[in-house]
């Protein structure tokens, strides 16, 4: 596993008008690694993620990629970089085919026309390469498919793009016990792969299955960022509820120590 991030965030404010939603926060996303993201509701996950994703630009701070500092001004910035998120709507389109869905805004061409035949071709190259074989064709309606085959098209078309941190809102929320399994499956795939992969996720038997690291926000402040091997279900609890736990996390109230 590498010692060097590869997205490394430092004292991000973010505020929305006279509310501040992010203080001073710290935060390291390790390539080969499952970095779980957890917090309370409101605790600052979503606005964390799109600062990182460009959709709301940091107020102040430092953003490093690959150890270089960088300005990430939008979602193609992000994008270039090499950062794909997959929302919790995944926002895939449910009357197009399963390639259609992984090329959609980003369709090869031949001339003027569409090239279907590289566009299949890399879709089962991409799915094959994370060892997806829950998908009768690739010429299926996304409509036609179960929510964790869902799950897997939305993530497969985010690691089409060549991308190296790959960030997963609340992937298995709504899957049973067989396509969570499958999905949390995949996501340790990525990692095996090199990939640095952010998990958002409330349900601590996941977090604690498929994580390297565990990273909790409490009222918008990182109160701890810590190997999972290191820490107990109960101390994450605690760090999501209280912001610290025993010697761990925030101390006085503010001030992250990990």
């Amino acid at each position: 596993m590498s010692q060097a991030p590869v997205l490394e965030l430092r004292g991000i404010d973010k505020s929305f008008g006279p509310v501040q939603v992010l203080h001073d926060v710290a935060f390291s996303v390790y390539p080969g690694e499952v970095t779980a993201l957890v917090g309370d509701n409101g605790a600052g996950k979503s606005t964390l993620v799109k600062c990182i994703g460009g959709i709301h630009p940091i107020d102040s701070g430092e953003y490093f990629f690959e150890g270089a500092k960088v300005h990430v001004g939008g979602p193609r910035d992000a994008a270039a970089l090499g950062v794909e998120i997959v929302y919790q709507d995944l926002a895939l389109c449910d009357n197009l085919d399963i390639v259609q869905n992984m090329f959609l805004g980003r369709e090869r061409r031949s001339g003027l026309i569409l090239d279907e035949a590289t566009m299949e071709e890399l879709a089962a190259k991409t799915l094959e390469g994370l060892s997806v074989r829950t998908v009768k064709s690739l010429r299926q309606r996304v409509s036609s498919l179960s929510g964790g085959q869902r799950q897997t098209v939305a993530i497969a078309k985010a690691v089409l793009w060549n991308s190296k941190v790959v960030i997963l809102d609340e992937p298995t929320a709504a899957l049973g016990v067989a396509q969570t399994a499958q999905v949390l499956d995949l996501v340790r795939r990525l990692a095996d792969k090199g990939l640095a992969v952010v998990l958002i996720s409330h349900n601590m038997n996941d977090v604690f299955a498929v994580s390297d690291r565990i990273a909790a926000l409490y009222l918008g402040r990182m109160a701890a960022q810590v190997k999972t091997s290191e820490v107990t279900h109960s101390q994450v609890v605690e760090l999501i509820t209280a912001g610290r736990s025993g010697e761990l996390g925030l101390q006085n109230g503010n001030g992250a120590t990990s």
